[in-house]
């Protein structure tokens, strides 16, 4: 029961970083129509200069405003130099333009910071174990991860559900048209969604930093799992990254822990394993294509 417990943990965890990454991309997506494949590599520019600030002021909390801040300005330049120029191109040119975005940004991190994986320093506050259930110690800076996803789950939905830009963006996730005919600025609205984006996108990879290697192309590891949540949650849904993004992470946890081991029941252990690690990576997709199947337009879609 305690491993079960604390692969679910484990799974919340990794679904509050699918979340923080899907926030800012289904809202790019919804709002812009834009496919916008180097959404990871502001994860990685986040990951990329928190760490570093961190690593030379001997300071957790001195580089996360420094990632921030670093993907926050990464997101608006290439929001204002490229992706303003694909708004009205078809989703191919979209498609090509913002990959070569991603090699770009793979170069000019390794120029800059070198091929040699790093990690984030851990916060001394939270390296330690907490013990949330008898016999039970999780660590304290997983369940960091987790309040702090949830609280920008919480700051979201007041942003979006109670604020003059919240109201815009959800109008513009519905009609762009009718926004821009109203006479919204909506050059000056795409910039802030974008900003605010990546943003977020360079949370989820500063904070992934202390658990998992900081290296060049870890933007693309996590991007497809972003898109899936996109998917399933509908297009321009906060609502919906949240919910699909906290499933997709208990699934995925779930199946990679546990079913090599139930299938051992029923095969030899090397097919057990082979099958398992199989079906395991391919169960979020299996997922979507479930969900698909009986809400094409996801769970939460923006309704238009």
């Amino acid at each position: 029961m305690i491993l079960v417990i604390e692969q679910l943990l484990n799974g919340l965890q990794y679904g509050v970083m699918l979340f923080l990454m899907a926030a800012g991309l289904t809202l790019i997506f919804g709002i812009m129509g834009v496919i916008n494949l180097a959404h990871g590599a502001l994860y990685m520019v986040g990951a990329f200069v928190g760490t570093w600030v961190a690593t030379e002021t001997g300071s957790f909390w001195l580089g996360l405003p420094a990632a921030l801040v670093a993907a926050m300005v990464t997101g608006v330049v290439v929001e204002a130099l490229v992706v303003r120029r694909l708004y009205a191109r078809d989703h191919l040119d979209q498609v090509l333009a913002t990959f070569a975005l991603i090699l770009i940004f793979n170069q000019l991190v390794v120029l800059i910071f070198g091929r040699q994986p790093v990690f984030t320093p851990m916060p001394e506050l939270f390296s330690g174990s907490l013990e949330i259930l008898p016999g039970l110690f999780y660590p304290m800076y997983r369940l960091l991860i987790i309040a702090t996803g949830l609280v920008v789950a919480i700051g979201l939905y007041l942003l979006i559900n109670r604020t003059r830009v919240g109201m815009l963006v959800r109008a513009g996730a519905t009609n762009r048209d009718m926004v821009r005919a109203l006479g919204v600025d909506i050059r000056l609205l795409y910039t802030l969604v974008f900003g605010l984006g990546a943003l977020l996108a360079g949370l989820a990879g500063y904070m992934t930093g202390p658990i998992l290697s900081v290296q060049v192309g870890m933007g693309e590891q996590i991007l497809l799992a972003t898109f899936v949540v996109v998917v399933i949650g509908g297009l321009g849904s906060v609502k919906g990254a949240l919910v699909a993004g906290l499933g997709l992470g208990i699934v995925d946890t779930m199946l990679r822990a546990f079913l090599p081991t139930l299938l051992l029941h029923f095969m030899e252990p090397s097919d057990a394993q082979a099958v398992g690690v199989g079906v395991s990576a391919m169960g979020i997709y299996l997922l979507m294509a479930i969900v698909l199947l009986f809400r094409p337009k996801g769970l939460f879609p923006a309704e238009g």
